[in-house]
C-alpha cells in the first residue's frame, strides 16, 4: 500500500500541458504531410481504379467540410431567438419555395433547413396558390423604376455567381441585352460601401502605355497550393513550395486587351531558363512578340541571363518597383481573379494534365465570356481580335412605359422589340464548371 501511495504522489512534469499541445500539433502536421504525399501518389497511380478512388476520397472530404460549415452556421443561428433572426424578404421566399419544389422537401424539412416554423412556409405557399406570384413580388408602377423581376434576376445572378461585383453583374447583363447601371445594381444588391485603404500616389517612373495588341506583355509567377496552405508546427513552419504541396504557374498577359496568352505549369520553382523557354513558346503561339515586357524583380527576371534573352529578342524589359502599387497590377489582378474565381472553388488536382486543363478552361472562359470593366464590358478576345462587342447589340427594355428615345445605361443601344419585355435568366456553365457561368436572357413564356 505504501508503494502504491508513493507512486500515486509522483507529480507531473512542469509544463506538461504545453508539451501535450505541442505533441498534438506535431502529430496533426505529420498526418497532413503523409496524407498529401499519399494523395499525390494515388492521383498519379498507374491503375485507373486507384486514381478514381483518390478523387472520390477528396470529394468526400470536401462534402464533409461543407456539411461542417453549414452545421456551425445553423448552430449559431439556432441560438438566436426566432424574433431576432434575419427576415426573409419576398425574393428569398420565392427562392426558398423554388428550392423546396426542386428538392421535394416537406414543410418540416424546409422549415428545419431555413430555421423557420412549418406554419411560416405553409403561409408562403398558401399566398402563392391563392393570389399568384404577385403576392410575394409586386410589380411597381413608376415609369423610371425597373420591374421586380429585374430585381429577382439580379439577386439570382448574384446567388449563382457570388464572386461577381455590381460592375461585373452590370457588364454581364449588358452583354446579354439588359442595360443596367452599376449604381442600380448596387442599390438592388444593397451593398454597403466600405472605405478602401489609402495609398500613396507617388509616381513610380515612366509608364508604358499599350497602343495595340501585342505591344506590351506582362509576365509573372504564382504559387497555387494543392491543400489549405503550407503551415506546419515544426521548423521551418512551412511545407516545401513544390509538388505535391503546390504548383507553380507562369502567366503571360497582353496589356492592351487583357488577353491571356498562355499559362505554364511547373512542379518546382522555375529557373530563368525555364521561364525563357516558356516565353519562346508564347511568342511562337502568338506569332508576334512584344515591344515591352513588364515583370517584377524576381530571381528569374532580375538576372543577366534574362536580360540577355530580352536583348536577343529585341524586347525591352520593364521591371516593377518593389513595394509600389500599380507597377505590375495588371497581371496581379488576373492572378487574384484566377484564384478567387477558380482555384479557391475547386479541388486543385494532383495530376499535372488535369491542372493544366483547369487553367486552360478558366483562361478560355476569361478571354471569351468574362466582361472586363476596363474594356467597357467587352471581353479580352473581342479587343484582342478586333471583334464587335456583344454589348453593342440591341438591348431589352423591361420598363413598359419607358420612352423609346430616352437614353439607357451605357453603352447606348437601340431597343429590340417592344418595351416591357419580361425576360428570364438562363445560366449555362463553361465546360460544365459551376464557377464559370455564361449568362444569357430569354423571353418569359
Amino acid at each position: 500500500m505504501a508503494a502504491k501511495r508513493a507512486r500515486s504522489r509522483v507529480p507531473l512534469p512542469r509544463g506538461w500541458r504545453s508539451h501535450l499541445k505541442s505533441a498534438a500539433l506535431h502529430a496533426i502536421s505529420l498526418a497532413r504531410f503523409s496524407i498529401l504525399h499519399a494523395r499525390g501518389a494515388a492521383a498519379n497511380h498507374v491503375q485507373r481504379r486507384v486514381r478514381l478512388a483518390a478523387r472520390v476520397e477528396r470529394l468526400r472530404e470536401e462534402c464533409a467540410q461543407l456539411r461542417e460549415e453549414i452545421r456551425i452556421k445553423d448552430a449559431r443561428m439556432g441560438h438566436i431567438p426566432p424574433q431576432r433572426r434575419p427576415h426573409y424578404g419576398p425574393l428569398e421566399r420565392m427562392a426558398i419555395l423554388d428550392l423546396r419544389a426542386a428538392r421535394g422537401w416537406s414543410l418540416k424539412q424546409t422549415a428545419e433547413t431555413f430555421l423557420v416554423t412549418p406554419e411560416t412556409v405553409a403561409s408562403w405557399s398558401a399566398r402563392i396558390e391563392e393570389e399568384g406570384t404577385e403576392a410575394l413580388v409586386r410589380l411597381p408602377e413608376p415609369v423610371n423604376r425597373f420591374p421586380d423581376f429585374v430585381r429577382y434576376l439580379v439577386q439570382r445572378l448574384r446567388t449563382l455567381c457570388p464572386t461577381m461585383g455590381k460592375v461585373r453583374i452590370a457588364d454581364t447583363l449588358c452583354r446579354a441585352g439588359l442595360h443596367l447601371g452599376a449604381t442600380t445594381v448596387g442599390r438592388i444588391l444593397r451593398e454597403e460601401r466600405l472605405p478602401g485603404p489609402g495609398f500613396d500616389d507617388e509616381p513610380i517612373g515612366p509608364v508604358v502605355t499599350a497602343k495595340h495588341p501585342n505591344h506590351v506583355w506582362h509576365v509573372d509567377l504564382t504559387v497555387v497550393p494543392a491543400s489549405s496552405g503550407f503551415w506546419t508546427s515544426w521548423s521551418p513552419f512551412s511545407l516545401p513550395q513544390r509538388w505535391p504541396f503546390c504548383w507553380w504557374a507562369a502567366i503571360v498577359l497582353d496589356h492592351y486587351s487583357r488577353y491571356v496568352l498562355g499559362i505554364g505549369v511547373f512542379k518546382v520553382c522555375p529557373t530563368s531558363s525555364a521561364v525563357q523557354s516558356f516565353l519562346d513558346r508564347m511568342i511562337q503561339k502568338a506569332r508576334s512578340k512584344p515591344k515591352h515586357l513588364i515583370c517584377d524583380k524576381g530571381k528569374q527576371f532580375w538576372c543577366g541571363s534574362f536580360k540577355e534573352w530580352c536583348g536577343r529578342k529585341r524586347i525591352r524589359p520593364r521591371f516593377g518597383a518593389v513595394g509600389k502599387r500599380g507597377s505590375i497590377a495588371v497581371v496581379e489582378r488576373f492572378i487574384g481573379s484566377l484564384k478567387s474565381e477558380c482555384m479557391d472553388l475547386i479541388l486543385v488536382p494532383f495530376l499535372e494534365r488535369e491542372f493544366r486543363r483547369e487553367l486552360a478552361v478558366y483562361a478560355d472562359w476569361y478571354n471569351h465570356h468574362r466582361p472586363h470593366s476596363v474594356l467597357g464590358a467587352q471581353t479580352p478576345a473581342e479587343v484582342y481580335g478586333g471583334k464587335e462587342p456583344g454589348s453593342s447589340s440591341p438591348r431589352i427594355e423591361p420598363r413598359a412605359k419607358w420612352p423609346g428615345d430616352s437614353p439607357c445605361a451605357s453603352p447606348q443601344a437601340s431597343v429590340a422589340g417592344a418595351p416591357g419585355t419580361v425576360v428570364r435568366l438562363r445560366v449555362s456553365y463553361h465546360a460544365g464548371r459551376k464557377n464559370l457561368p455564361i449568362v444569357a436572357l430569354k423571353c418569359a413564356a
